[in-house]
């Protein structure tokens, strides 16, 4: 029986857990006081898809149940980075949207991240980063599929 498939996964997705642990403990740091990672994501997608999106739509993209991303869009319209208004069309829904001040502690966030990573990729070696996201892309892909 060969287990160099198998020995390969377990290395594979060790090295991943641990990298992304090792990177969220980095950005932690990082962040502006008070940032969460997970506030930071949505305030990035946001500001990316420039439109309003459900609390629904939002639990979706980032694979998390809607209770958590109820207490993370709560902890955002605290802070004023978010604003959360009901849908016109059916009161039952609420629409999520990034405030300026949100557009402005995500562009921090960047300001203070972006740097960490340049630098990163710079050890690594862009061709290198290039050659591995392909593989990252259809490993996420797949677990996407598995959901």
């Amino acid at each position: 029986m060969n287990d160099e498939p198998h020995a390969l996964a377990v290395a594979l997705f060790s090295e991943i857990l641990t990298a992304d642990q090792l990177l969220r403990n980095r950005l932690s740091r990082v962040l502006p006081k008070g940032m969460e990672i997970s506030h930071f994501s949505v305030l990035n997608h946001l500001a990316f898809v420039a439109d309003e999106r459900t609390p629904a739509q939002l639990a979706d993209v980032f694979h998390v149940t809607r209770g958590a991303m109820t207490n993370t869009l709560n902890k955002l319209e605290w802070a004023g980075y978010v604003h959360i208004r009901p849908d016109w069309d059916d009161a039952r829904r609420k629409l999520v949207a990034i405030s300026p001040a949100g557009r402005r502690a995500r562009d921090q966030a960047i300001s203070v991240i972006a740097p960490l990573i340049d630098e990163l990729v710079g050890d690594l070696g862009v061709a290198r980063v290039r050659a591995v996201l392909p593989v990252l892309r259809d490993l996420r892909l797949r677990l996407e599929s598995l959901d």
